[in-house]
């Protein structure tokens, strides 16, 4: 099995910024693609940001020049630093990794459990 496990999220007021990871674990052996949605209430869930193991990265248009997304292929770790934040940036964010290959020889798509980052205005 695989884990996603996200820290980072909190409370911040407009202007501000923060930093989320996220850490995958678990019997992989390959990962390629790793990235962050987000979700607000009643809004289909989106993506944010996603990087590969190459380092190809492609963000939302929303969030171009405010958002940075990178990784640690080392650690399997992925990081989403978020400055100038808005309040429409509001949203559980949510850690995603597709296609991934652990002992068992199936791609399987894995997410987070969440985090929430709330922009105050």
């Amino acid at each position: 099995q695989v884990q996603l496990v996200e820290s980072g999220g909190g409370l911040v007021q407009a202007g501000g910024s923060l930093r989320l990871s996220c850490a995958a674990s678990g019997s992989i052996l390959s990962i390629n693609t790793m990235g962050w949605y987000r979700q607000a209430p009643g809004i289909q869930r989106e993506l944010v940001a996603r990087i590969t193991r190459g380092g190809s990265i492609n963000y939302a248009e929303s969030v171009k020049g405010r958002f940075t997304i990178s990784r640690d292929n080392a650690k399997n770790t992925v990081y989403l630093q978020m400055n100038s934040l808005k309040p429409e940036d509001t949203a559980v964010y949510y850690c995603n990794a597709p296609r991934v290959v652990s002992t068992d020889l199936r791609p399987t798509d894995y997410w987070g459990q969440g985090t929430q980052v709330t922009v105050s205005s």
